[in-house]
């Protein structure tokens, strides 16, 4: 037995003149890229030839993707980028400290500065290349490297991750994410994630503190703050910054350490609690919520911002930091990249 499906009459109805024009022009474009006799052509002929290598070279980069990010991963694991912030050093040099023998040393200082990770001085030594030397100086990305090794090994089978036929790894790392009660985590499952997000932080806050003036408000509640990295950049922005703590209570309890260090113990207060299920701390005029919502379903997130709302005043404000889809410039980070790893 066979049974259709009739499509609604807004479904089949043609597309509007705009569409249809965006239509046949990518159909006719397509058509010229897929051609081997085009191709040619546009190689051999002077005006397109830097056109058709450019293209060449952006789709041989999508090929070779994931060998270019293991190199780096390689770099990041043997440090290769703390050993060369110093001196420039030579490879018989560099060997012994990477744990490789010289010629698998070469391989990846040349690989590297392939990819403007070292610098090759032309006499047989090697130094930070522009990429590696904004690498050196950045934790929060190279935790991030580290972090990706568990990104790596759920997309070995891309399509069986699409179809949810395996187990994410990831998502076991993210203890919250997939335990049935959130605020019953331990601090030991708790440990690498808010590290990570910790030294994550640091990426945005400044960005965030660049963007919104912190220091017209007197007190600030932070929602799945972590260990407290975002509210210590603020307060390095604003001195009369109050400060409000509020995640799960596994996670708080490694904040008393950090807002310690920072002696900001009297302008601090940490709140345990799941943001989810608990009414959120009153008495603040701005709330803010960083890298928090993109990890939660609709529903959540509107009990979330419900639950914002009625801690904050009348007239306060909240704050909202989130990796975007459809990012003008950044579209492959938020569709392609988190897109995968959420």
């Amino acid at each position: 037995m066979t049974t259709s499906l009739r499509l609604p009459a807004v479904a089949q109805s043609p597309p509007g003149r705009k569409h249809a024009w965006r239509e046949r022009w990518v159909r006719f474009r397509n058509s010229l890229l897929g051609s081997p006799g085009f191709r040619a052509w546009a190689t051999a002929f002077l005006p397109t030839r830097p056109i058709a290598r450019r293209q060449a070279r952006a789709l041989f980069d999508l090929v070779a993707g994931f060998v270019y990010s293991q190199v780096l991963s390689a770099c990041v694991s043997v440090g290769l980028f703390d050993l060369l912030a110093g001196p420039p050093q030579s490879i018989a040099a560099l060997a012994p400290r990477l744990g490789l023998d010289e010629a698998a040393t070469e391989r990846l200082l040349k690989a590297a500065a392939a990819l403007d990770l070292t610098e090759s001085l032309g006499d047989g030594r090697y130094t930070l290349g522009p990429l590696g030397a904004a690498l050196q100086g950045n934790p929060g990305i190279v935790a991030m490297i580290d972090h990706h090794a568990i990104l790596y090994r759920d997309l070995a089978d891309p399509v069986a991750l699409l179809r949810r036929e395996i187990d994410p790894e990831l998502a076991r790392f993210w203890a919250y994410a997939t335990s049935p009660d959130p605020a019953a985590a331990t601090p030991d499952s708790v440990r690498a994630y808010s590290a990570l997000m910790a030294v994550s932080q640091t990426l945005v806050a400044q960005e965030i503190l660049d963007a919104y003036p912190i220091g017209r408000h007197r007190r600030l509640l932070d929602i799945g703050g972590g260990e407290g990295a975002f509210l210590c950049a603020a307060a390095g922005r604003a001195a009369r910054l109050q400060l409000v703590l509020f995640d799960l209570p596994a996670v708080v309890d490694r904040a008393i350490r950090r807002f310690a260090e920072a002696g900001l113990e009297g302008r601090a207060q940490i709140v345990g609690g799941n943001f989810l299920t608990d009414a959120l701390p009153t008495g603040a005029d701005i709330v803010s919520l960083v890298r928090v919502l993109h990890d939660h379903d609709d529903q959540a997130v509107l009990r979330v911002l419900r639950k914002a709302h009625d801690a904050l005043p009348a007239g306060g404000v909240l704050l909202v930091a989130e990796p975007m889809s459809d990012t003008p410039g950044a579209r492959p980070i938020g569709d392609a990249y988190f897109g995968f790893y959420l």
